[in-house]
């Protein structure tokens, strides 16, 4: 005779159903989107993460999160969520582009959790206000590039004497302009606000929150559901619902970085070890595409 199951595993196996569920909505939260608006909501204010290192491949989805934001009906402010230390230019480039897009359509208002720097903090800019924690770390506006030469052997032919090797004169020049645009974008977003001197900016410090606010490179203490409510009222809003967009976990790129005491640690690739190098944190690098003269099948403009 069978027994009936009691009420105790039947419970048991309701939990364990319920926790399928719960790990399965984890591991697809992050990539869900959902801008549904109650009855009783003006619109939507969207969170926006922007954390670790500025690459390709983060751009690539903060661009088709804030996109996604631009073409909703339901969606009238945004939040960047910011904990990241900066990245590569080019990506930083084209995040401070895509604010710049955002904040020209709809209210932008970035909330700096731990960090906010260099590359980071360059995207950010185009926000119409700027909150940080009292721990925030904050700044930074600076380029690191590679700088010096390695001699070609005879073997590889070269259209011309700098084709893909740049002088350290060169690159010092490149250097020097990248972070010229970086400080004059500073001074054209925050210059009304900066205390500091064009030449106090380019030193490229990091300040904590407080002292961040006092020379103007943020605009007010205040956590995230602070920088939230602010954005609503930006955008005339009373009743809002919030959609948070969480970036999926990168697995693939996870050894470029490492958490030490004192932080993140990112790393390069040397031309002179062919191995991994740490460089300093936090950083907007202007890279070096690497060359392998061994390769002389194909040619490259």
């Amino acid at each position: 005779m069978k027994r009936k199951p009691s009420a105790a595993s039947a419970k048991a196996l309701f939990v364990v159903a319920l926790a399928a569920a719960v790990l399965v909505s984890a591991v697809l939260a992050p990539v869900a989107y959902d801008y549904g608006s109650s009855a009783q909501s003006d619109g939507t204010v969207s969170v926006i993460t922007i954390s670790g290192t500025v690459s390709a491949t983060t751009v690539d989805g903060i661009s088709e999160d804030l996109r996604e934001a631009r073409t909703n009906e339901s969606v009238k402010a945004v939040v960047l969520k910011v904990d990241s230390g900066g990245g590569a230019v080019a990506p930083s480039e084209r995040l401070y582009l895509e604010v710049l897009r955002t904040a020209e359509q709809m209210p932008v208002v970035a909330s700096v959790q731990g960090t906010g720097a260099s590359g980071a903090y360059y995207g950010m800019l185009p926000a119409d206000e700027i909150f940080v924690l009292s721990s925030t770390q904050i700044g930074s506006v600076g380029v690191i590039g590679s700088g010096g030469s390695v001699p070609y052997p005879d073997s590889v032919i070269r259209t011309g004497p700098d084709k893909a090797q740049p002088t350290t004169d060169q690159r010092e020049r490149t250097v020097e302009s990248l972070k010229r645009q970086f400080v004059g974008r500073v001074m054209e977003h925050r210059g009304e606000n900066i205390t500091l001197s064009r030449e106090e900016v380019a030193y490229a410090r990091t300040y904590l929150g407080p002292e961040a606010v006092q020379n103007g490179y943020a605009d007010r203490i205040g956590a995230l559901p602070t920088a939230i409510d602010h954005a609503a009222e930006l955008a005339g809003m009373e009743n809002y619902d919030v959609a948070r967009q969480e970036p999926p976990s990168s697995l693939g790129l996870i050894f470029l970085a490492s958490q030490t005491d004192n932080g993140t640690k990112i790393y390069k690739q040397s031309a002179q070890t062919n191995g991994l190098v740490p460089v300093t944190e936090p950083l907007m690098v202007d890279e070096i595409a690497h060359h392998d003269p061994g390769v002389t099948a194909n040619a490259s403009a």
